[in-house]
Formats: C-alpha cells, structure tokens, sequence
C-alpha cells in the first residue's frame, strides 16, 4: 500500500503525523510525497480557525477529484469534533479523533502488531521534512478553557512526559539536528499534572530546559508558543545567559491588549500590563530578541476603543512580526454563546491594521539586524539556495554555492 500524508496547524500536529508516519511505515506501507501514486491519504487536521477547516475539506475533495480510487482517513483534532461533515466528504473511509496510531492504522484497514504502537520516541521524527531542524513534543493537551478554543475540547487535558523519556529523545534527535523545538498545546505548564498526581517533585519546563541542555549541548533548543507569564526566572536566566543552547526567540500570544476581552475570553492569567511588563524585562536583558504573537481581531463584544488598545500595545512592544486571526466561532467553544458579534467589515479592517502593523515590525526588526552576525541553523533547499534560520527567527537564504555543508553556523543577516 501506498500512502500520502498532509498535515494542517501546529507544530505539535507535525509531531503527530510524524509517530503516525512511522507506525505505518513499521507495517511495510511505502509514504509518497505524491497523491497521484498512492492508495491512500492520512490527513492530520486542525480546529483552530473556520479556515483550517475549510482548507481541510477543499483539500479532501481535490484529492478525490484528482485520485478516483484514493481513500482518505481524516484524524487530528477536527476529526474528533466532527459533526459528520467531514465523514461525508468524498472519498473519505474513517474519521478518527486524535492522533493514536494503532487507531489510525485500524481505520486504514491494517492490523497492529502487539504491543505499542507508535510509542513516542525519536526514531520516527528523523524524517519529519524540517531538515536540521527536530520536534520534541513535551506535553499534550490543556487545562484552561479559552472561551474562543475548541483545540482543549478536542485535545484533552494537560498531560505531560517524563524528563528521562525527553532526555532520551533529545539525544536520539540530536544525531540529525542542529535544532531542537519544544512544542505542545500549553507547555508553560509543563509538568503540572505530575504534580497534581504526586503532591510534591513538581517538574517546570524551566527544570526540562535545564535537563535538556545539560544532557544535549551540542543543539540550539527553541520553544514554541508559549505564554509570556509562564517565562519563569529559570526559563529566563537561560534565554539570557544561555543563547547558544536556547534560542532568543518566544511566541507569547497576546490574543488582546484589553483585559475586559481577555476576560471574555477565558484568559485569566494575566493581563495586558503584566504581558507587557515580561516582555519588556526580557526585552531590556537580550541583545538579539525574536518576538511573536498571535492576536484575535474581533472578538465578540470587542469595541472600536478596546481595538486601539491592542493596537497600542502592539506599538509600545519590541515584536518582530505577528500572527492574525479574524474572529470564528468554532463549534463547541464558549465565546460562540456570548453574543455582540462584530461586524464582519470590521473584523476584516481590523485583522488588516494589525497584519500592517506585524509587517511594519517585522521590515523594521530585519533592517535592525542587516550587517549583523547571527547563530544559523539549515532548515531548507530550494531553488539554488538554502535557507538559515537565525536564533530570532529570521530566514536568510544563501547561494548553495556559499554553503559550507554544516548544519548550524554563523551568518550575516542580509
């Protein structure tokens, strides 16, 4: 059997594509990078926004079109919310919530040996398509209940691995990448819900970091989203006293620079000025900073005046480029009983004056950094040209010709 795998969203998604890659290549299944040459497809799906979902579907239906004998088996986290929708899309065999293996293989018609299949560990990533760069996902799931969210509905609650489990994989990673990602769905709280259950020895993803540093200093670790309250002194101290084992580099969502609307949106840990004030301390300490984040445009009940707050947070702060998502209800989340919807015409005008105030920070910040030198890891070939990822997240592409053939080396930023 021939299968081809797609995956929608987030990072912790590709890591789960990755360990369902594996499994099926463990049963002698070939993976193509090509739907026209397989039997089927494996498409890894994302609930985040109304427009994932609808990529899903077009994809699904593109893929039957162009393919009249291929079947799909849709997993992830819109397939756990499915409503039916996306079982009745053309062409599709089994809708399986969640990304477990043996499930996955079991809705494609293949059988499972015994034991564990797809258990998490490194050998499967080697070849997650991110060239020197790895995925180590330290934790699944979420304990909070953002009112805009379904991913805590589809995902679960916050469940973490063991520091021995993520040393090993770290080091089994470290064999073919220069750069390692820490990625989840909350991994601020990393290791709360070991703690919950012993009652004492809590383990902080500051403690990880330190474990994994110790253990594997020959890679750059970088966290994914994480939230800029949960950056704790330890994660800090590393950030700046460590750049070479941890990229200077966070994505803190802010989602709204009112607090009245972070309270509507279910995110009570902290408001816009303590936000502000972590971002700020660090900003003073790092010489190099690479700062994202994701920001809501039209939040139900949001007003014009709360708008301008966001819009003047995202001025006094150092970032260097953001994430926008014009409001959509998702099935299941709160925010969607809440009532004072904005006006779609306003939505859209205000995603478009944060989008330009993102890329405004973002020219800035690379005409900042030309001349510079920067710690580069290859993340990618195309087109004659490689691409280097800096510790602050900026690409910069060289001649191949100009390439030493290392991993990670040292860069002008052009």
């Amino acid at each position: 059997m021939n299968v081809y795998f797609h995956t929608f969203g987030c990072k912790a998604n590709q890591y789960d594509t990755a360990l369902v890659r594996q499994a099926f290549a463990d049963q002698g299944v070939v993976v193509v990078d090509d739907p026209a040459a397989a039997d089927l497809a494996v498409v890894n799906s994302c609930t985040v926004t109304h427009e994932s979902e609808a990529k899903l579907g077009r994809l699904v239906r593109r893929l039957a079109r162009q393919n009249g004998r291929l079947e799909t088996v849709v997993m992830g986290c819109a397939a756990a919310l499915d409503n039916g929708r996306i079982a009745g899309l053309p062409s599709v065999r089994a809708v399986v919530g969640g990304a477990e293996p043996a499930r996955v293989l079991r809705a494609a018609g293949l059988s499972s040996p015994a034991g564990k299949v797809g258990a998490q560990h490194a050998a499967p990533l080697h070849n997650q398509g991110l060239r020197n760069r790895g995925l180590l996902k330290i934790q699944d799931g979420c304990d909070e209940h953002c009112t805009f969210c379904a991913t805590t509905v589809a995902r679960g609650a916050n469940r973490s691995r063991g520091i021995p489990e993520l040393v090993s994989e770290a080091r089994e990673l470290a064999n073919d990448h220069a750069e390692v990602v820490l990625t989840g769905i909350h991994i601020g709280t990393y290791g709360q819900d070991r703690f919950r259950a012993r009652a004492r020895g809590q383990s902080t993803l500051g403690d990880l970091l330190e474990a994994l540093v110790s253990a594997v200093p020959q890679v750059r670790f970088r966290l994914s989203s994480i939230e800029a309250t949960e950056v704790d002194d330890t994660i800090a101290r590393l950030l700046i006293e460590a750049p070479a084992h941890l990229a200077a580099h966070l994505h803190a969502p802010l989602q709204s620079g009112a607090n009245r609307i972070l309270k509507r949106m279910g995110r009570h840990w902290y408001t816009a000025e303590s936000y502000r004030a972590r971002l700020d301390w660090l900003a003073e300490r790092l010489p190099v900073f690479g700062l994202g984040a994701d920001i809501i445009a039209g939040f139900p009940g949001e007003s014009d005046a709360e708008h301008r707050q966001t819009i003047a947070l995202v001025d006094a702060l150092p970032f260097t480029y953001l994430h926008v998502f014009p409001y959509s209800e998702r099935p299941g989340a709160a925010a969607g009983r809440l009532g004072e919807r904005v006006p779609p015409g306003i939505i859209r005008e205000r995603a478009r004056e944060l989008r330009e105030r993102g890329d405004a920070k973002a020219r800035a910040h690379r005409l900042r950094r030309q001349g510079q030198r920067a710690d580069g890891v290859v993340c990618g070939r195309r087109e004659g040209k490689v691409e280097v990822l800096t510790e602050d997240y900026l690409s910069v592409y060289l001649p191949t010709h100009d390439w030493n053939g290392r991993p990670r080396f040292e860069v002008t930023v052009s």
